[in-house]
């Protein structure tokens, strides 16, 4: 290991004092634990000990850390520029990642707009929403809220906290001053159900029937919710939204950011109803996990009525936006992952969801489990009581693999290109965690 300006001691002591952490306090009362570099699905904390990546980086490095092609990319791209403003100029790298984007998601989306995160993307297709109504009534502001399901989470700005689940989600604490959205029960017919159950809709249907003139768009996260509580739902309940939106003249945004890329199974999660949104919002997966990206992607019908309105432009243009480095990384990482020639993430992911399904499901035999559920590359235990991280985190850590479980789920979205006999390593820790027993 090369040496360091700092100890490992010194790190995490200045780092409590100085550095606020997603979802901590101040001081940090958990520890954080240093990282000295990545490579390939392993991260080497400066103690020298060496865990498996089992959280993607929180679900986006699905190529791994360190991987030659993107940084390949990422050099040529800073040799020629790292960034310059997207307002009156352009780029190569620009012009091909939405090239290509337009060629791989649903047909009707051809137009991308760039955005610095996944909870700025949906910040921009809740405020195309508005703005695409606000230019068909001439002013008329009448369509105006959203509609979406409990269970939900969709990031932690401002619009984007408005539609996440509002009583069991991470953000209640603001509801007194968030926009008043519209929330209907969570799907409860699940995935693999060899039953679909139209009832399952029936609130959904009331609700959009009932409001439907003061209604924007209905907003999901498709088949899988992620952060909300890993719930997965039924294809057929996503198949019949789009309908239902369709017949009560309201539109689709899909939020694929954590599910877009292969995570699923499919390419994007849409793919298993095999609907188009009006509206789509990827990040994460985007740039392979190499840096913060992401996307807002619509149909010509939404961008066309644009030009018509008060402003004659759509009212958003973030400073970052189009930056060259991370388009010409997420065009390396989406070119990669579509090579099925060398990579084959297809079969990658197939093999890590049946090796999840076999290893994971002792768990069920735990008396402190509630549910285990699979589906792609996404294995998740649903605990009955809250896992205590202060406790927690360090004994995941203590197995040899990095997972960070929230709440009461224990669960994995591992990079795809994880070997079986790494992988094995994250489902025993699991079960061994879901047990309480600790070698």
């Amino acid at each position: 290991m090369p040496p360091s300006s700092l100890t490992p001691q010194e790190i995490i002591d200045l780092d409590q004092q100085h550095v606020w952490h997603p979802y901590a306090a101040m001081p940090n009362g958990v520890r954080c634990f240093p990282v000295h570099s990545a490579k390939g699905v392993e991260i080497e904390l400066t103690d020298g000990r060496t865990l498996v990546d089992g959280m993607s980086s929180w679900w986006a490095a699905i190529h791994g850390y360190n991987h030659p092609v993107l940084n390949n990319a990422a050099t040529q791209q800073m040799e020629r520029m790292s960034h310059v403003m997207f307002g009156g100029l352009t780029h190569e790298p620009a012009v091909q990642l939405a090239q290509k984007l337009v060629q791989v998601t649903p047909s009707q989306l051809q137009h991308v707009f760039y955005c610095d995160s996944g909870s700025v993307s949906i910040e921009v297709a809740m405020k195309m929403a508005l703005q695409y109504w606000h230019n068909l009534g001439g002013g008329d502001n009448r369509k105006h809220r959203f509609l979406t399901v409990r269970g939900g989470y969709h990031g932690d700005t401002f619009k984007a906290m408005s539609v996440c689940d509002p009583v069991n989600g991470m953000h209640h604490l603001f509801s007194s001053v968030l926009a008043s959205q519209i929330f209907v029960p969570r799907p409860q017919v699940g995935y693999y159900s060899d039953d679909w159950d139209e009832s399952d809709l029936d609130q959904f249907k009331q609700t959009l029937e009932q409001h439907q003139d003061e209604i924007a768009a209905v907003i999901l996260e498709p088949i899988v919710q992620g952060a909300g509580g890993m719930h997965f739902y039924h294809p057929n309940y996503l198949r019949r939204v789009r309908e239902l939106c369709d017949e009560y003249n309201v539109l689709l945004i899909l939020d694929e950011i954590a599910t877009g890329f292969g995570r699923t199974g499919t390419l994007f999660a849409s793919e298993h109803a095999n609907i188009q949104p009006d509206i789509l919002c990827l990040g994460k997966a985007l740039s392979g996990g190499f840096l913060s990206f992401a996307a807002t992607m619509t149909t010509t019908k939404i961008s066309q009525v644009f030009a018509q309105g008060e402003a004659g432009v759509f009212m958003h243009g973030p400073t970052f936006m189009g930056n060259p480095l991370a388009c010409a990384v997420s065009l390396a990482s989406l070119n990669l992952l579509l090579d099925d020639q060398n990579y084959n993430w297809k079969q990658k992911v197939h093999a890590i969801e049946q090796q999840l399904q076999t290893e994971l499901e002792p768990c069920r035999e735990s008396p402190l489990v509630q549910d285990v559920r699979v589906l792609g590359a996404i294995g998740v235990v649903e605990m009955k009581e809250p896992f205590d991280m202060r406790v927690m985190q360090p004994k995941v850590v203590d197995q040899g693999i990095w997972l960070r479980p929230f709440g009461k789920l224990l669960y994995t979205m591992p990079p795809f290109i994880m070997e079986a006999h790494q992988l094995r390593k994250i489902t025993q820790a699991m079960v061994a965690l879901t047990r309480r027993k600790f070698p």
